[in-house]
């Protein structure tokens, strides 16, 4: 099942993908409950995916093109968190820019991406030149856990996963190097494109096996698959829980592959105009437009 998060008539509601359309519950009195008007509330009540289905009626049925697609959770309660370096190719091109031999990391690169960051499907991304001039792309498949705990094992680890979506991990390269950290580059207001549709684990039999790939006006940037990850998504859940409680909600953006543009010769950065598009085979399409300054 494919969900999202939309706008219909200035107001806010889950849907659900169907086709040219998309059902929302909420507009069925039978329905309209708070966890059809809100994802996490959703993701916290437990509630039967199948039941709107399987009474859909007429009144739920809006056509796609009626609606605003937002990010799948619009405003995540926490911080999303973010797998850096977790591609060979990737670690490898990254060192070769500061003269080192690329290797598999040891443990997980952990860093975060503020809430204020996150934004959806379709949306421009600002572009503020006085602050950032190195806008980057990152395609990256990401986790929503639909179940939290601790010390999760990696046996147990995808059980928690409530469904995968579309993550475009945009960086600031000149803040990351000027701050030498992660955080300010990576949290600008839009720098978490997210969606367009938040699709049940029970759609993607191995999440280990999706084909990834960015483009920049049609012209292939990135090209890899999730088994290339060397941490998994079950390893990664196990390191984020063994200190830390997970909960429902979480997001987890799970690395980008090689191919970014602050490597190339010469570096390459997003300008204006510019239309990047993050794609996940069986998860969806993510694009957006650079704004003008």
């Amino acid at each position: 099942m494919k969900l999202g998060t939309c706008l219909y008539n200035h107001q806010t509601y889950v849907c659900i993908a169907e086709g040219e359309y998309v059902l929302i519950p909420a507009l069925d009195a039978a329905f309209d409950q708070p966890q059809w008007r809100d994802m996490l509330t959703l993701l916290d009540s437990g509630t039967d995916l199948q039941a709107p289905l399987q009474a859909a009626s007429a009144v739920m049925r809006v056509p796609l093109k009626e609606i605003t697609l937002l990010a799948p959770i619009p405003r995540p309660r926490k911080n999303v968190m973010c797998l850096g370096l977790n591609y060979l190719e990737h670690a490898q091109e990254t060192a070769s820019q500061v003269g080192r031999t690329g290797k598999a990391p040891q443990y997980p690169i952990v860093f975060t991406k503020c809430p204020t960051s996150v934004t959806g499907h379709n949306v421009d991304i600002p572009f503020d030149p006085d602050t950032c001039s190195q806008l980057d792309w990152e395609a990256e498949l990401g986790v929503v856990l639909g179940k939290g705990g601790k010390k999760i094992s990696r046996e147990n680890a995808l059980a928690h996963v409530f469904g995968y979506t579309v993550i475009n991990d945009l960086s600031a390269r000149d803040i990351q190097l000027n701050h030498k950290q992660y955080f300010l580059g990576k949290s600008l207001d839009g720098g978490c494109p997210m969606g367009p549709w938040l699709v049940t684990a029970d759609e993607i039999p191995d999440p280990q096996a999706l084909d990834i790939a960015c483009r920049v006006n049609g012209i292939g940037k990135q090209a890899s698959n999730t088994r290339h990850m060397i941490f998994d998504i079950a390893s990664i859940i196990e390191w984020l829980s063994r200190g830390m409680t997970l909960e429902a909600g979480d997001v987890i953006a799970t690395g980008t592959p090689s191919g970014v543009g602050f490597v190339r010769e010469p570096p390459e950065y997003l300008q204006p105009g510019d239309v990047v598009e993050c794609e996940v085979a069986g998860v969806g399409l993510l694009r957006n437009r650079i704004a003008q300054p």
